[in-house]
């Protein structure tokens, strides 16, 4: 059984919606969000990522920042911008891009789910990651940015999902990137009964995107509870803001691998290593793979389309059968040296969203080698997550991502 719980939500005037939307804050560093403020004092950044208002060089992790955030949140209110809803409501989010169209539905997910595993899990957290959105989402005593959850479709919730779309929608804008973001208000108390109870009968919810977000919610959650423990758990701080998606509409892209050096290696001796994993071949052009267990590589200049070697995969290993997991197995370990791909400067991760030109470039500035990828499926990660396993670093891309600031969710 799974719990998605309508909320009094702040959210932009309908004016305003398009100007306070913002791409979430762990896509974009400092620097470049000072830049996508330049011009809109409204956007959403200022709140998830306020050192863009205080001195450049400021600590980022300081009271300051998460001060400044709290700020600028309560400043959409007081200045008009936002409005908060007289009533607990849901909302569908559709996002469509690139030939995806992507449906959810918004509301608060149960921190409950979350510890009693009904929200389940593929990746790690870090814990320094966790702090900074521990402290953010104190401070603000607000949920700011939504967590990513999929969910296998039901009909009944499909069935309000229809009816609803076929309405005029609240929001209707064109983001960054292309993506048509679409809002419609769920505000008649028998379709929120209809999804309430539609829910009920959904075994599991994944984290698509969003882990450090759901982690770090669910710790404020248990930091409130034991400054109060006489909690009945129906107060807002057992509950966090999430996107709740038919998993069958959603879009993983490649999650590619750079490489600094070759770890000493000749070309002969490297190509030789390679050559023990995959059947190789030269590419006059960029390699995107179209199969599971196939990869490209972009090496001084040449394209190989690689082919991984029959037997080396064990498909009955959910985990170990990856893409991502044979390459760090075979490859980045044994035979360039890079044991820990979380902690080791030598390797760096590229979203697909960027292309394989990222790639290119990247070799020829700071990289030397570079790993295209075949997209983890969905299939997969819901597999990996029911089995109670973890995925390694970096498997997953999502695209197109959830806007910031549409929809945020008090938590008292």
């Amino acid at each position: 059984m799974s719990i998605i719980r309508a909320f009094r939500a702040v959210r932009p005037k309908k004016e305003y919606a398009a100007q306070v939307a913002a791409l979430p804050y762990d896509v974009m560093n400092s620097a470049e969000a000072r830049v996508k403020v330049q011009g809109n004092p409204l956007s959403f950044i200022h709140v998830d990522k306020a050192e863009v208002d205080l001195p450049e060089g400021v600590d980022l992790y300081s009271d300051a920042v998460y001060a400044k955030a709290a700020e600028n949140l309560q400043k959409l209110s007081d200045e008009g911008v936002c409005l908060t809803e007289d009533v607990p409501k849901l909302y569908i989010y559709r996002q469509q891009w690139n030939g995806v169209c992507q449906t959810g539905i918004v509301g608060c997910a149960s921190v409950d789910d979350y510890l009693n595993g009904v929200i389940k899990r593929h990746e790690l957290t870090r814990a320094d990651k966790e702090e900074d959105r521990i402290r953010h989402v104190d401070t603000c005593d607000a949920n700011t940015g939504p967590i990513f959850l999929a969910y296998r479709r039901s009909g009944v919730i499909d069935a309000v999902i229809d009816k609803v779309t076929a309405l005029a929608p609240e929001y209707d804008f064109v983001s960054e990137g292309n993506v048509q973001n679409t809002v419609w208000v769920i505000d008649d108390a028998a379709d929120i009964a209809a999804v309430t109870d539609g829910f009920r009968a959904v075994e599991s919810l994944y984290i698509a995107d969003g882990h450090h977000r759901a982690a770090s919610a669910v710790k404020v959650a248990l930091k409130r509870r034991a400054a109060n423990p006489g909690y009945t758990g129906e107060e807002e701080f057992n509950f966090f803001l999430a996107v709740y998606f038919r998993a069958d509409e959603l879009k993983i892209l490649d999650y590619n691998r750079l490489l600094k050096d070759t770890n000493g290696l000749s070309d002969e001796a490297l190509f030789g290593r390679l050559g023990e994993v995959f059947a190789m071949e030269k590419s006059d052009k960029p390699v995107k793979p179209a199969a599971r267990h196939t990869f490209g590589m972009f090496y001084k200049e040449q394209w190989y389309a690689l082919t991984l070697k029959e037997g080396l995969a064990d498909e009955s290993d959910a985990v170990g059968s990856l893409d991502v997991s044979l390459l760090q197995k075979l490859v980045n370990e044994p035979i360039f040296g890079i044991g820990d791909p979380r902690t080791d400067k030598r390797i760096d991760f590229v979203g697909g969203i960027r292309g394989l030109s990222e790639l290119e470039k990247r070799c020829r500035e700071d990289m030397v080698l570079a790993f295209s990828m075949y997209p983890t499926s969905l299939d997969e990660l819901m597999a990996i997550a029911d089995a109670g396993e973890i995925m390694p670093p970096k498997s997953t891309w999502f695209e197109p991502k959830l806007l910031s600031g549409l929809f945020i969710h008090r938590l008292s």
